[in-house]
């Protein structure tokens, strides 16, 4: 019993150490595996932010009074705002907006001071460019507290009641601390599901599919042997990025580093088994990454990152149980951010174990069809 499972065993390791060989032996391929994880994660970094630092603004005050000048003195100092054009009339307002001079164009109508002065409300406009809505709708918020500065300021209003916010998890409010972790699954996820779905499809393209036949190899031993390897790459991938965001951009990790890398090893399991499917269906490697290409769309999409599950229609969440990716972000976000226990995130490890149940062995039948 022994003697045959250390064959099994060693049968295995030689598979295993062809596919090591195979991913790394070429240095443009060592090259592409990990340049880009890093790449990436330094310019998601630093480029997808949610947070508004820099608004753009025309500004057309046709009422030139004091309030008015109040007003924009407390824009302009606020470190946000940046005044781009003074405009003259409400012909250029359209042109400032096309050409994308300001994201927000502010007018002030020249009644404006008179009707303060009876006590009558007395609106300003603001023109918001809808084309970058996020953005246009937090400059909004903004504009709206410093209209509601300027009106405790004018009329002495105070009140009893203070409000201290905290945020938990977020102290500063950053999107790069809700969004960096999530690229610690999701960056991996897509050159692991790429490299995984090549390994059958290039066996079939090089012609070298058909000595499997004459080896001794089981259908398992080709599935582990093929899948090891995308599982080892991928959770270096992930270091690579957890490494980047704790050094580079100083996001405290707050959790266990045992549960993290096993949530992540879970997470590549269930990947890993979609790329095989992927692979053993697909006749060649051109074939297997459309299928890929195809499939990350939706599962990024799926995922919660971008788009609250909750905010789904009902259909697309019974969908997203089906996305290891859903799971994926959510257990490596709460570990990291909130430094939450197994008990906390156990419930995220089931989708994930079920998935690679299903799909490692459709993949071995799959196997054992194309061999037999």
């Amino acid at each position: 019993m022994i003697q045959s499972f250390v064959t099994w065993f060693n049968y295995l390791m030689v598979l295993v150490k062809k596919e090591f060989l195979t991913i790394f032996s070429d240095p443009a391929n060592r090259t592409l595996l990990f340049l880009p994880a890093l790449l990436q994660a330094l310019l998601f970094g630093y480029a997808a932010s949610y947070d508004v630092n820099h608004v753009d603004y025309a500004i057309l005050d046709q009422s030139k009074g004091q309030v008015s000048q109040q007003f924009l003195n407390h824009l302009d100092g606020s470190g946000i705002f940046n005044r781009t054009a003074t405009l003259l009339n409400n012909t250029q307002i359209k042109q400032v907006i096309d050409d994308r001079k300001a994201l927000a164009v502010i007018t002030i109508p020249s009644d404006f001071e008179d009707k303060l002065n009876q006590g009558q409300v007395s609106p300003i406009q603001v023109i918001l460019d809808g084309r970058n809505s996020s953005t246009a709708g937090l400059a909004s918020l903004y504009i709206s507290s410093v209209v509601t500065q300027v009106n405790q300021e004018r009329l002495g209003v105070t009140s009893n009641i203070n409000i201290e916010t905290r945020t938990w998890y977020n102290p500063n409010q950053q999107s790069r601390w809700s969004l960096m972790p999530y690229l610690i699954a999701s960056l991996s996820m897509m050159q692991t599901l790429l490299l995984s779905s090549f390994s059958v499809a290039r066996e079939r393209e090089q012609g070298t599919f058909d000595q499997l036949l004459v080896t001794p190899y089981t259908p398992i031993h080709i599935m582990i042997g093929k899948a090891l390897p995308p599982i080892f790459v991928g959770l270096i991938q992930s270091s690579i990025i957890f490494l980047i965001i704790l050094f580079w951009f100083k996001i405290p990790f707050n959790g266990s580093l045992v549960l993290l890398y096993f949530g992540l090893l879970c997470f590549n399991i269930a990947i890993v088994g979609v790329g095989l499917s992927i692979s053993a269906i697909s006749i060649n490697m051109q074939q297997a990454m459309l299928f890929t290409f195809f499939l990350n769309m939706p599962l990024m999409l799926l995922s919660g990152q971008l788009t609250p599950v909750q905010n789904m229609p009902h259909a697309l969440q019974v969908a997203t149980y089906a996305n290891p990716l859903r799971f994926g972000i959510d257990l490596v976000q709460r570990v990291y951010l909130e430094g939450a226990t197994f008990s906390q995130v156990k419930w995220d490890f089931l989708p994930m174990f079920m998935l690679a149940s299903l799909t490692l062995p459709l993949a071995a039948w799959l196997f054992r069809n194309r061999l037999s």
